[in-house]
């Protein structure tokens, strides 16, 4: 969902032995390994070598990744644990219609590879026949909106999810969409590396055409049309940066105002077409594009629309498809536009779709087997531990006025907190899993998955609701609910330890929890209320106050050079960066805290402070391929790993302390010209 923080950066204690109490039992660890550490580099030229040096040397990039940090590491550990789950399911029969079934038969259909090549692309050729039958204009929108509830999107997106000025409610929103490439610079740039990709992306959909049945021309003319139509839509698009900008992206209309304002546009067949029968109101996130995708449906001739359809269909279709659709899918979208050199295994593909299609069931067997109840009430303490830093620090903001202090300490105190696993589960029963083809399965897993959205139009919003599975390794700030949630998934080191220390725990779970509710009071989560609605609660003068130190955050960041001559997005990933510096001040204050009546001892050569930092950058090992870098740095909100600590540490003056940083080292940064926002 658009302004939803997706977020990975989280992490949660399984046994919180001493955390938050400043208690350590004598066994307790430094929780380091010294073999993660670079010795030879000096904490104050790249303390991110320093930290992670030995941890990137040892793990090489392997051909299946375009990169690999702890982040994949952990993911990776979690997906041999599911695999074992569902293989044991997968390998017994089970009753028609149960849960253990889908998830068994579903596995067991993708990981058949004999009757996927033996099928070809025969699965989607009613669907190709389906879209060919179009005869005029009128036609296309009922199209469209089946298209749409089988998760294929063409011109525009459309989605239910609360009003954000009405959070308790929900309503139907439209946003942009439609670009194969994912991001408007891809169709538009005009510098050697992008311009090189866009060329691929030519021949890959001509590729894709001919592989799925065409003969060589109508490919050709059908890869001129999905050009000329994505970079028309492209070019209306609003940037990156230009949605993070909510109050831009919220266009309340009425019908009557949607009809006048793109009249050219066959409502009532597209949304009857979708299940949306009754619509009074719908919020546009970004007017020009959906006023471009209209054009472009009024004026595009049948025939080209019906190519470019098609193309959508195939584009989405081919990772369930046949080897060589497959192949030539993952050879742009993975080796030409992220540098990855292998396909991964087809039992990790064959986990993910299952552990996707039938989230929460494969999440529940994980948490049962993986995740211990307790550790939920465990995480909740360490989290109320954190909040109570982050309130003193606000009280003690020497730029924000006691009005906004109050309005800021009640959105604190209202955290709605997820931890682990939801307590109740979603019903799968009306899923039905077939032994047909594995894109006919995920077509029927899409259309599942659209009804439960679409049921919700009008309704209130259930605050209940995960909006990740239990096994995922992220974690999320959602502003309309104002929660935190913290799946099971990630709840492990290096993201905490249970026989490490406060010092480790803190600088690493600390950190990332503090992140997450630094998101409530980033550059777009500041503009939410407590209640999750976008209503301005700051004065005028606190407003500009936050702006203005934001700014400083900016430009530090797009001084970065992440390659020969590109630079960091520094608006772009505003609110990732003002998160990580909030979660490094609010965990190192908690842990000073927590540790003040027994102050920890030095371990491994490292005092608690240092052991504190280190733990916080080992969180963010990583190595990146350099196409990677490039294409992250022009889609991601979050900054690269190195520069979540490179970047983040120098304005944290508790890390000038513990290592002994100074004017003299490259790192330094002059104290008045250092970020400093909560």
């Amino acid at each position: 969902m658009k302004v939803t923080h997706y977020l990975p950066l989280a992490a949660a204690c399984l046994m919180m032995v001493g955390c938050g109490t400043g208690k350590q039992k004598a066994e307790m660890t430094a929780g380091i390994q010294l073999a993660n550490l670079d010795t030879t580099a000096l904490p104050g030229s790249s303390f991110y070598q320093y930290a992670c040096g030995g941890w990137i040397e040892s793990h090489p990039l392997s051909p299946e990744y375009s990169q690999y940090g702890s982040f994949t590491e952990l993911a990776e550990n979690n997906r041999k644990q599911i695999q074992g789950l569902i293989e044991e399911l997968a390998a017994t029969q089970h009753e028609a219609g149960s849960v253990a079934q889908k998830v068994g038969d579903l596995y067991k259909i993708v990981m058949d590879s004999v009757k996927l090549n033996k099928e070809g692309v025969a699965p989607i050729k009613a669907d190709l026949e389906q879209i060919a039958s179009l005869k005029d204009k009128e036609a296309v929108y009922a199209l469209l909106a089946d298209l749409r509830k089988q998760g294929i999107g063409a011109y525009l997106g459309l989605y239910v999810a609360a009003d954000e000025m009405n959070s308790n409610e929900n309503a139907v929103q439209l946003y942009q969409s439609g670009l194969s490439m994912g991001e408007r610079d891809y169709y538009l740039a005009t510098d050697p590396s992008t311009t090189a990709i866009r060329d691929a992306f030519r021949t890959h959909v001509q590729k894709m055409y001919q592989l799925a049945g065409f003969d060589e021309a109508t490919a050709k003319k059908g890869m001129e049309v999905v050009m000329d139509v994505e970079t028309r839509l492209a070019k209306a698009f609003r940037s990156r940066t230009e949605l993070r900008d909510p109050h831009a992206n919220y266009n309340k209309m009425s019908m009557e105002e949607v009809k006048k304002n793109y009249p050219t546009f066959n409502w009532d067949a597209y949304l009857s077409g979708l299940g949306l029968t009754d619509v009074k109101e719908i919020i546009v996130g970004q007017p020009a594009s959906v006023a471009e995708a209209a054009n472009i449906l009024n004026t595009l001739p049948v025939d080209q629309q019906v190519l470019y359809l098609q193309w959508k269909l195939i584009d989405s279709a081919a990772s369930a498809l046949n080897d060589e659709m497959a192949q030539q899918n993952f050879d742009f979208y993975e080796r030409t536009m992220s540098g990855t050199q292998e396909m991964q295994p087809r039992w990790k593909t064959a986990v993910s779709v299952v552990s996707s299609a039938l989230g929460e069931a494969v999440g529940q067997m994980y948490v049962e087997k993986y995740f211990p109840a307790a550790a939920k009430e465990r995480m909740i303490s360490l989290v109320k531990n954190l909040q109570t830093s982050l309130g003193e620090r606000i009280n003690n903001l020497a730029w924000m006025s006691d009005e906004t202090k109050l309005k800021a300490q009640e959105k604190l105190a209202t955290f709605h907190v997820k931890i682990g696993y939801p307590d109740k589960w979603k019903d799968y029963s009306t899923l039905e899993i077939k032994d047909d083809s594995y894109w006919n399965n995920i077509k029927r897993a899409n259309l599942w998955n659209y009804a439960e959205m679409v049921a919700k139009a009008g309704k209130p919003v259930d605050k209940d609701e995960w909006l990740m599975t239990p096994q995922t390794v992220n974690a999320y700030y959602n502003p309309t609910t104002n929660e935190i949630c913290f799946p099971a998934g990630i709840l492990q080191y290096p993201f905490f330890d249970m026989n490490a220390d406060d010092a480790f725990n803190y600088g690493a779970i600390g950190v990332v929890i503090g992140h997450e509710m630094t998101h409530g009071f980033d550059d777009q989560g500041r503009q939410y209320d407590k209640d999750g609605n976008l209503k301005d609660w700051w004065t005028e003068e606190d407003a500009k106050n936050f702006e203005k130190r934001a700014d400083v955050m900016v430009a530090f960041f797009d001084s970065i050079e992440v390659a020969p001559g590109v630079h960091a997005n520094g608006r772009m990933t505003l609110g990732e960066n003002i998160a990580d510096h909030g979660g490094l001040q609010v965990s190192y204050q908690a842990f000073k805290k927590a540790t003040a009546a027994a102050p920890l001892e030095v371990k491994d050569g490292f005092t608690p402070e240092q052991r504190f930092f280190l733990a916080y950058a080992n969180v963010w090992a990583n190595n990146t391929r350099p196409e990677a870098i490039l294409q992250l740095t022009k889609i991601d909100v979050h900054s690269l790993g190195k520069w979540r600590v490179d970047a983040a540490l120098p304005h944290i003056a508790a890390w000038y302390d513990a290592f002994g940083i100074t004017e003299k080292d490259p790192m330094y940064v002059p104290v008045e010209e250092r970020i400093s926002i909560w």
